[in-house]
């Protein structure tokens, strides 16, 4: 006799599968429905380009996976089932129009060494910033891992509050308020020191003067500094790969090519999914929905809560970003050698630039220089490519989702299937600039535009790769809506996950760990 599971989950991102490992481990039975051919969403790795290159879809860095909770719970399982970690100790840098370069390194003394070239005074701030790190991160730290209920809120400000003091609560919560810009600003007096630090913003919607962006950059730098950043062993498909394998071992499935068009309820409460074909699949305990606001209000038809299904209609998304998959003969050459050795180069020269950037994005034009984040995952993990050969990941960041016009006036088409080689030339002549001769290396080209993004993944709306921004005001507790942070939803036994709920994108899979705690008490 064929048994209901637990918990039916739709969509297999890794905050699926973190939540359906972690039920799973504590004896749920769990099925997963994927309308895509293969699971994982935004972190999958393919040879998109040519046999023997490994390229990772969206997503590379694994870091937030590597010291989650969710990691340290379950590290050892998952490393039964395959999951490998490539560690580095030079995880990002940046270089400059000048020649110039800054690169953050796993070593205080060196990284240093690197800005009192730039600046005295900033080599001091930073360590200070260094000598204060262990402890002014607790709590930013405690925060990202608490659940956003007033019961949490006050617990962790009250812990805060005794171990710190109310001026130390206050200053944590006028910095958790700051713009990168304004940080920076306060801290560093090098524009190229200040420029490293910021490019961190415009991986997750903070350009230089968006409220609430101060955080990115410092938590990166100086998380960078102390543990390194840390890929995946073949690539970022490793970590789904190895979650998949911890839910199948335990009784768990994932369905893939399963396109999920309804939920079933009744009297309030979610009780199955409905699938394309009108197959009803019912679940004992919870419907999980890992998709974006608005596919979660379709799938639904609405609430009777007015609020919550009007707050899921105005949500909003950040610029998209458009994907360049190279197959490489060689590493760039860079104006400095030292850079072949980075998992990361950015070239985000200025702050003044970013913000235009980000401000040309957000207006619908194509950005006259976008922002190109150079990912060198072969220097940290040579078995991605064939011997000698090399793969580059780059991020053309910010991109409009809907193209109104071209901030530089060349480009006249305004749909990404024509708009995609021209655009994605412009970032390849940028990075020519930087790194001469990096053209003739160029083995093979695979371009994955905002659109395709989306179509592959419908939670990446418009190419956004973190399911909505995380400005102060859709953020924290209103992730996604006021009350509804912690996963639930007004229907009785639905609940929501993914990156649209707190604690937001990245890969470390807050939204699915905290949710399943929830569910399972712990």
């Amino acid at each position: 006799m064929t048994t209901n599971p637990d918990a039916l989950i739709i969509g297999a991102g890794h905050n699926s599968l973190a939540c359906a490992c972690h039920l799973a481990a504590r004896g749920w039975k769990v099925a997963i429905y994927e309308q895509a051919a293969e699971p994982g969403g935004a972190v999958k790795t393919g040879e998109y380009t040519l046999p023997g290159f490994r390229h990772d879809w969206a997503a590379m860095n694994l870091s937030l996976f590597a010291g989650s909770a969710f990691h340290e719970t379950h590290a050892a399982e998952l490393a039964k089932h395959g999951l490998t970690f490539a560690p580095t100790g030079n995880p990002f840098a940046s270089v400059f129009p000048d020649g110039r370069w800054l690169g953050i390194s796993n070593d205080p003394a060196i990284t240093t060494a690197r800005i009192r070239g730039f600046s005295e005074a900033d080599a001091a701030a930073w360590t200070e910033l260094t000598r204060n790190f262990p402890t002014d991160v607790e709590p930013i730290l405690g925060a990202l891992g608490t659940a956003m209920n007033l019961r949490a809120i006050s617990s962790l400000g009250w812990k805060l509050w005794r171990k710190q003091g109310g001026g130390a609560t206050l200053d944590l919560m006028r910095f958790l308020m700051m713009s990168p810009r304004a940080w920076l600003d306060q801290t560093f007096e090098s524009g190229h020191v200040k420029a490293t630090l910021a490019a961190w913003g415009m991986h997750l919607d903070f350009a230089p003067d968006v409220a609430g962006g101060a955080v990115f950059p410092y938590l990166e730098a100086m998380a960078g500094q102390a543990f390194g950043m840390v890929l995946g062993a073949g690539g970022a498909d490793t970590m789904t790969k190895a979650m998949i394998k911890m839910i199948e071992s335990r009784g768990g499935a994932v369905h893939c090519n399963q396109t999920v068009t309804g939920i079933k309820q009744a009297a309030g409460r979610a009780f199955g999914i409905i699938l394309k074909d009108g197959t009803v699949v019912e679940a004992e305990k919870a419907v999980i929905a890992n998709v974006s606001p608005a596919a979660l209000t379709k799938l639904t038809g609405g609430t009777s809560n007015r609020r919550y299904d009007s707050a899921l209609k105005k949500y909003q998304y950040a610029p998209g970003t458009m994907m360049i998959h190279l197959a490489m003969d060689a590493l760039p050459d860079w104006s400095a050698p030292e850079l072949k050795r980075f998992a990361y180069v950015h070239l985000a020269p200025s702050l003044d630039q970013m913000a235009r950037t980000y401000a040309q994005a957000k207006g619908g034009m194509l950005p006259d220089e976008p922002v190109i984040v150079c990912g060198q995952p072969t220097v940290v993990d040579p078995s991605r490519a064939p011997e000698g050969k090399h793969v580059l990941w780059l991020q053309v960041r910010m991109a409009p989702g809907t193209i109104k016009g071209d901030a530089k006036g060349e480009i006249t088409a305004t749909d990404w299937e024509d708009a995609a080689g021209p655009f994605a030339n412009r970032a390849l002549d940028i990075l020519e600039r930087y790194a001469p001769g990096t053209r003739d290396k160029i083995l093979g080209r695979y371009i994955v535009t905002p659109a395709m993004l989306e179509a592959d993944n419908p939670n990446l709306v418009g190419g956004d790769q973190v399911c909505g921004s995380h400005h102060l005001h859709q953020h924290f507790a209103n992730r996604p809506v006021r009350g509804y942070a912690d996963g639930t939803t007004p229907i009785k036994n639905l609940y929501h996950t993914g990156a649209a709920v707190w604690p937001g994108g990245g890969t470390g899979a807050g939204p699915g760990t905290l949710l399943a705690k929830k569910l399972v008490g712990n």
